[in-house]
């Protein structure tokens, strides 16, 4: 076996439609400031808490991104895993993500389209959605 395919998550012909997976996470104040750095967005309502507390959600809250990239978390290392490529992804953004909330990000695959594979995407906090949303990816077939 190559190390290609050792190191390579699902292929095609491994994938079902039905199948899914998940990632949990704890937001802290270091993610915060370490996404806000990365990305560029230093929006005061996510790093200024005198600014967020006159803001609707009245307290600093996370970048809607922090939580969709816990979808990139799950594509990328889990399924399909290494070796797919994303393609596309729509979000609706629902609720606010705040320091100490956990994240629950959960895909499930809804279609295999030839190379192509459709995911449903949600992010949870407890029992309220924060993000829900759909998703394209390509996958290789075994070599």
């Amino acid at each position: 076996m190559s190390d290609y395919e050792k190191l390579h998550g699902y292929f095609l012909e491994d994938l079902s439609v039905g199948m899914s997976d998940t990632f949990a996470k704890t937001v802290t104040e270091a993610d915060i400031l370490m996404f806000a750095g990365v990305s560029g967005d230093t929006n005061p309502v996510h790093l200024n808490a005198e600014f967020a507390a006159e803001t609707m959600f009245k307290e600093r809250i996370a970048h809607g991104m922090l939580s969709a990239s816990f979808l990139s978390t799950i594509f990328g290392t889990r399924l399909p895993g290494p070796g797919a490529i994303y393609m596309s992804q729509n979000l609706v953004f629902k609720a606010p993500v705040c320091i100490g909330d956990t994240v629950v990000a959960e895909v499930t695959l809804r279609e295999i389209n030839g190379r192509r594979v459709s995911f449903d995407c949600e992010c949870r906090v407890g029992d309220t959605i924060v993000l829900q949303g759909d998703a394209m990816l390509m996958v290789s077939k075994r070599p």
